[in-house]
């Protein structure tokens, strides 16, 4: 078993581009895993804040200095010679034109067809991870009527949107499938993904579907033995105990609600923004904030640690 104190902190930088790219290193030989692709950064001192350690390490290995960096996932690996416990964050703005300075080869990838391997074990979850978009779409024809909220959810694919939860508890059935039907052709015709909310749909009518996955409202995901096999998994959460329970089964995010006051939950209590940092910290899988945001949250949602959020009514 380890101690605490042999666990190796470090601090690594996914270093984005504006069209979604981001940067890779191989490491040279002389270390361990020689010629493997992983995310720049470094082991941080004693004491060291971690946005220093990040700073100094891409400007050791890379040359550059960063300018705004937002706090993401965490993750800790195991490897033969030593356990790492990897403080990602994504970094937007720096200074300087990456360069190779520990004699490293750099590569620019995308999540969705990275062509070079292998990667570091530790980091290649982390691709499935930057593969989720920052926005995260929710129907609410319960509130506009089918035709209106297909309307809104085209409106918001032509704009951008890339992933969409169907959560329509109060449809009936034949129009369910009706409404799910022409929303994954809308969504897939833009090449945005489903998820159809737990409470309507199992792994069988997904599959019927032809949707991507599920997202589990808290009750089911607390209730789920292992992870269904299917091929994205989401969660509603709302407390630690609920975002451990998502860890635990191996979900792909998690959305963490309520953030600010919100119509749909007029009678719960908002976390705000200090307590919703406080439960993402060191979480290993993305966290939407829900509840109340609109588009403009978004660097706050970052600033905070949120991969993103999740919007119902500003879905466009």
């Amino acid at each position: 078993m380890f101690h605490p104190s042999d666990i190796v902190e470090v601090a690594a930088g996914v270093i984005t581009r504006p069209d979604g790219a981001f940067l890779l290193a191989r490491r040279p030989q002389g270390k361990p895993y020689a010629g493997y692709w992983e995310f720049p950064g470094g082991k941080v001192n004693p004491d060291e804040p971690l946005l220093h350690a990040l700073r100094r390490e891409l400007l050791e290995e890379l040359g550059i200095y960063v300018e705004h960096a937002y706090p993401w996932i965490t993750r800790t690996f195991t490897y033969p010679h030593a356990t790492v416990h990897l403080c990602f964050y994504r970094v937007v703005k720096w200074r300087g034109d990456p360069q190779p300075c520990e004699d490293q080869e750099l590569s620019w990838q995308f999540a969705n067809n990275t062509r070079v391997e292998p990667m570091l074990p530790a980091n290649a979850p982390v691709l499935r991870a930057l593969d989720l978009p920052p926005i995260y779409g929710i129907t609410n024809a319960a509130e506009w009527g089918a035709n209106v909220a297909l309307a809104r959810i085209e409106c918001a694919l032509q704009k951008g949107l890339r992933l969409v939860q169907i959560r329509e508890k109060e449809m009936a059935r034949k129009a369910l499938h009706d409404f799910t039907s022409e929303a994954i052709s809308l969504a897939h015709r833009h090449g945005a993904r489903v998820l159809l909310n737990g409470d309507v749909a199992n792994v069988d009518f997904c599959r019927e579907a032809g949707a991507d996955g599920i997202h589990f409202p808290s009750k089911q995901l607390m209730n789920l033995v292992k992870r269904p096999d299917i091929e994205w998994c989401g969660a509603s959460c709302h407390n630690a105990e609920e975002l451990f329970r998502a860890q635990q089964l191996c979900m792909d995010f998690v959305v963490l609600a309520p953030v600010l006051p919100t119509l749909s939950h007029s009678g719960s209590t908002p976390l705000g923004w200090q307590k919703f940092a406080a439960l993402t910290h060191g979480c290993p899988i993305p966290v939407y904030a829900l509840g109340g945001l609109h588009p403009c949250d978004l660097t706050t949602a970052w600033d905070h640690g949120g991969h993103g959020i999740a919007v119902m009514r500003s879905i466009t």
